[in-house]
C-alpha cells in the first residue's frame, strides 16, 4: 500500500501543477502494491470457482468487472449455480453488498470538491467502492490535495479493476492446470487480507473490539444459525462492541472509544 513520501523523496507537486492526468497516473502506479497483488490472487481462486460452477468466460468477466466486490460475486455465483431465481439472488447480493453503502457515504465527502466535482463523477467512483479500494482511499487520500483525490482514486481503482478482470479471464482459461488446493488457498487470501487491512486502518477502539467480538461469535452462529451466521455476527457483534465501548468510556477506561 502506498505511504506518504519520506523526507528523502521529492514532495508531490500540487494538484494544479500536476494536473488531473498526472494524479490519475500516480493512482494507477499505486495499484501495483501488496493489496493489489493479494486481490489478484484471490480472483485467480475465484476463476476456479466460477468454472466449476458452470459459468462461461463472458459471465465470469462481466461479474469481475461490473459486480467487483468479491463477496457479492461469490454470492451471485452460488445463486446461479444453485438455480436460485432472479429475485432471491438479487436479495442475497443486496444483503451481501449493503455494507458498501456506509463505506461510500464515508468516502464521497473525501473525494468531493465543493462546487467543482460533478455528481456523475462521484457516482462512477462509487462503483469501485470495495474493501481494498476503500481501505486504500481512507488511508491515502486525506494526505493529498483535495482536487487530486478523485483522479488519484479513479486511477487506482480503474487500474486495479482492469488488472483483476484480465487476470481472472486468463486464470479461467488455465484453471484446469491449477490444483484445487492452490485455488482454494488463493481464494482464502482475501478474507485474511481484509481482516489485516481493517485492523490496521481502525483508529477507534470500538472498531477493533467489534472485529474481535465478530471473530468470536462467527463460529458460534455458524453452528447455531448457519443460514444467517454473517448477519447475526455483524448485528450482535456490532451492538456488543458499541455497548461495551460506550460503557468503558462512561467508566473512564478509554478516551478514543
Amino acid at each position: 500500500m502506498t505511504l506518504p513520501a519520506s523526507p528523502s523523496e521529492p514532495a508531490m507537486p500540487s494538484a494544479p501543477e500536476a494536473g488531473a492526468r498526472l494524479w490519475a497516473l500516480r493512482g494507477a502506479r499505486a495499484a501495483v502494491s501488496i493489496p493489489g497483488l493479494i486481490l489478484v490472487a484471490a480472483f485467480i481462486g475465484y476463476a476456479g470457482l466460477a468454472r466449476e460452477s458452470g459459468l462461461t468466460l463472458a459471465e465470469t468477466l462481466m461479474m469481475s468487472a461490473l459486480v467487483w466486490a468479491l463477496p457479492s460475486i461469490v454470492v451471485l455465483t452460488g445463486a446461479m449455480a444453485g438455480g436460485v431465481g432472479l429475485v432471491p439472488a438479487a436479495i442475497a447480493v443486496a444483503l451481501a453488498s449493503v455494507r458498501l453503502m456506509p463505506m461510500t457515504m464515508a468516502l464521497v465527502p473525501i473525494l468531493r470538491v465543493e462546487g467543482r466535482t460533478k455528481r456523475w463523477h462521484l457516482l462512477f467512483a462509487a462503483h469501485f467502492v470495495a474493501i481494498t479500494a476503500w481501505v486504500f482511499a481512507m488511508r491515502t487520500l486525506p494526505d493529498l490535495p483535495r482536487p487530486a483525490r478523485l483522479p488519484f482514486f479513479l486511477g487506482f481503482a480503474c487500474t486495479l479493476t482492469g488488472s483483476v478482470t484480465i487476470i481472472t479471464g486468463l486464470s479461467y482459461l488455465l484453471v484446469d492446470d491449477m490444483p484445487p488446493m492452490v485455488a482454494g488457498a488463493l481464494f482464502l487470501l482475501t478474507p485474511v487480507y481484509f481482516l489485516c487491512s481493517l485492523w490496521t486502518a481502525a483508529r477507534l477502539s470500538v472498531d477493533k473490539v467489534a472485529m474481535l467480538v465478530g471473530l468470536g461469535l462467527g463460529p458460534v452462529f455458524a453452528l447455531v444459525a448457519p443460514g444467517a451466521d454473517l448477519l447475526l455476527t455483524g448485528l450482535v457483534g456490532g451492538c456488543l462492541a458499541y455497548g461495551g465501548t460506550r460503557l468503558a468510556r462512561h467508566l473512564g477506561w478509554g478516551r478514543d472509544t
